[in-house]
């Protein structure tokens, strides 16, 4: 895919070439990162998100009340890493370094942030990976999470599909020259699993508990049957059982989901969430324990309602708080800064950008949250964005975020350049 205005990151030439395909764990560069700037789309009008611009506050509220913050400036964009294998998951490793995986090849790579280099993790766990996860379609290695006590307890959970279905497993990972994957125990089993559908993401919330997004794997009841995994957002302890306080006592947090493949938290631990719609509506929802968010009888608001009765769609299911047109942004996933949720489009090929209004100090965390008109930055410049988190190496300001994307060019749905598939560090001005 060639890329207007941006410098070319050529491949490095690798040495006994021979040699490199025959050893396991070997190591590659990528090369010193490049920065360039990127162009700002506007977001789209009628085809596009239905959410309302907070006002400013109105009679009798204080001056202090939180605001919507404004349209933020043209990204620049850094090319961090280069020739991944159809990256998926990421999360932030001491050091400046980063764990990528990569769906496929079922592989799990170190990448240092400031070199571009890129190292494979070995040991008994990744042999066990590449040998018994199953890739076929969106399916294979999908999301990685670090325990919040990684640096004592080296722990590292994976999202799987396997012959018997999607798992979620846990490894001891050792980091050093030479990385190693302990072996796996799999901690959350009988997960839904299909060419497409499967979800896959995984984050440790502020609680402390991990949070597990499931897709429906092509069966809309999945979703609805409180009796399955599919189609759900699951909140679980390490060893994989319902987290204490669960609404429903069982591994469910929420349900009627089709395929949520991004989620995160604001500062006052407000949870969002995006979703793949079907053929009409794309979500950004915000997520309240126990409630049902629609799928399959819903997609999109209840006043869009898709699927077996649109005309009277249960009162309480719950309401995305942005949608769109499934050609602007089937959105994989997703961060929250301090001023916005930026959520990856794959086929969009956009990073959308949500302002988020400030929760009012002392509301609950599921008082629905006030966002503003999203605005469409990237489009099309680095083709399908996959993942998206806050760069854990850019100290936060005021009035930037800083961000690391991944792109998702080698998944077989688009276009590759020579370099894809892509790390990048994306900063967006202004944006507080």
């Amino acid at each position: 895919m060639a890329h207007p205005g941006r410098s070319s990151v050529p491949r490095l030439a690798a040495v006994g070439a021979a040699a490199a395909l025959a050893l396991a764990g070997c190591t590659g560069s990528s090369p010193a990162p490049s920065s360039v700037s990127s162009t700002t789309a506007p977001a789209t009008t009628a085809d596009s998100p239905t959410a309302p611009v907070a006002s400013p506050g109105t009679e009798g509220t204080s001056s202090s009340v939180p605001t919507v913050p404004p349209e933020a400036g043209t990204p620049t964009v850094t090319v961090l890493a280069t020739h991944l294998d159809t990256p998926w998951g990421l999360a932030a490793l001491p050091g400046g370094t980063v764990l990528v995986t990569e769906r496929d090849q079922a592989r799990v790579v170190v990448v240092d942030l400031a070199s571009g280099k890129q190292t494979d993790v070995g040991g008994a766990g990744a042999d066990e990976l590449r040998s018994s996860t199953v890739h076929a379609g969106e399916s294979g290695l999908l999301g990685v999470a670090l325990s919040p006590s990684f640096a004592s307890d080296g722990r590292v959970f994976l999202y799987r599909t396997t012959a018997q279905g999607n798992e979620v497993v846990r490894a001891r990972l050792t980091l050093g020259s030479s990385p190693s994957l302990g072996e796996l125990t799999a901690v959350v089993t009988g997960i839904p699993s299909a060419q497409v559908h499967n979800g896959g993401r995984l984050a440790f919330g502020p609680d402390g508990d991990l949070y597990v997004t499931t897709g429906d794997a092509t069966a809309g009841t999945h979703a609805q049957d409180p009796d399955s995994l599919g189609g759900k957002i699951l909140r679980v302890t390490q060893d994989g059982k319902a987290a204490p306080d669960n609404p429903s006592g069982t591994r469910v947090w929420t349900l009627g989901h089709r395929n949520v493949q991004g989620i995160g938290w604001d500062a006052s631990q407000r949870m969002f969430a995006s979703e793949f719609g079907q053929d009409t509506w794309d979500e950004l929802n915000q997520v309240v324990p126990g409630k049902n968010y629609g799928w399959p009888e819903v997609e999109g608001k209840r006043a869009d309602g898709a699927g077996t009765d649109p005309a009277n769609p249960p009162a309480d299911y719950q309401d995305p708080l942005v949608t769109w047109r499934t050609s602007d942004a089937s959105p994989s996933g997703l961060a929250v800064s301090d001023s916005a949720v930026y959520l990856t489009g794959l086929r969009g090929e956009t990073l959308w950008r949500v302002p988020l209004q400030p929760a009012v100090a002392g509301t609950s965390t599921s008082a629905r949250a006030t966002v503003g008109t999203p605005q469409r930055l990237l489009h099309g410049a680095d083709g399908r964005l996959r993942t998206v988190m806050l760069d854990p190496t850019v100290e936060d300001t005021p009035t930037t975020d800083t961000l690391l994307v991944l792109t998702s060019n080698t998944d077989g749905r688009g276009n590759p350049g020579s370099d894809d598939d892509r790390l990048l560090r994306v900063t967006v001005p202004n944006a507080g």
